[in-house]
């Protein structure tokens, strides 16, 4: 499939086809090209990133009035989480558009999940910047928000904020997150994040993305959480 074909998958005519093309460029296809002149997706997916929190963050404020802010965090974290984002970027395969180098492509990089994911936010962004908000509402309104209201992600997936807000709330400290080991190889890399409360170490975990790792971690670290209070309730 190619981005002509895509386009009118989703129904959506970009005025601009060179950002749609960059949507999708990764930056090892930019390093074997640069005579061309070319540009990589990273600042789209920046822009992108934002532009995703805004337009979920609306919709969830409009079509949920009896949600209270907590809970609007919670499920705005699960929907724009890395495996709900790769999940998007798989039902409209956007792995096949993608733009790779010859290492990537080797390595397996069309189904990288943090590279999809990546992918996923870098449309978003360019989408906003050829189109407006109103074109990425309407995206959103047929791939994402039927999602939303199905119930896809009402258990919330984001293992960090949910340790962020359990910190602060009883006030234990400072969290830092830190990648401790990479293993493997290239086409099947793994990474070994750890947490840390205060300097202390608090939960480890195994991703196939450094974020993967670190909501692993979190999960890790919010069970030792639990298990350290139940003793202190029954004193």
């Amino acid at each position: 499939m190619g981005f002509s074909e895509f386009q009118q998958e989703i129904g959506i005519f970009f005025y601009n086809e060179k950002l749609l093309r960059q949507a999708f460029t990764h930056s090892s296809y930019v390093n074997e090209h640069r005579h061309k002149s070319l540009q990589d997706n990273e600042r789209l997916e920046f822009l992108g990133d934002a532009v995703l929190e805004l337009t979920i963050s609306q919709f969830l404020y409009s079509h949920y009035p009896r949600m209270s802010e907590g809970e609007m965090t919670k499920l705005r974290a699960a929907i724009v989480c890395e495996p709900s984002l790769v999940s998007f970027a798989e039902q409209l395969h956007f792995g096949d558009l993608v733009l790779l180098g010859k290492g990537e492509e080797l390595t397996g990089g069309r189904e990288r999940p943090a590279l999809l994911a990546d992918v996923f936010e870098a449309f978003i962004g360019a989408l906003y910047l050829d189109q407006g908000l109103e074109s990425v509402f309407q995206f959103l309104d047929k791939y994402v928000f039927p999602k939303i209201e199905h119930g896809d992600f009402t258990q919330p997936t984001d293992f960090k904020s949910m340790l962020q807000e359990y910190v602060q709330h009883d006030s234990l400290g400072e969290l830092n997150y830190r990648i401790i080991q990479e293993r493997g190889p290239a086409h099947h890399r793994e990474f070994v994040a750890e947490v840390l409360l205060s300097d202390k170490a608090l939960g480890r975990g195994v991703g196939r993305s450094k974020k993967e790792a670190e909501q692993k971690a979190a999960e890790m670290a919010l069970h030792e959480l639990h298990a350290l209070r139940k003793p202190l309730q029954k004193m």
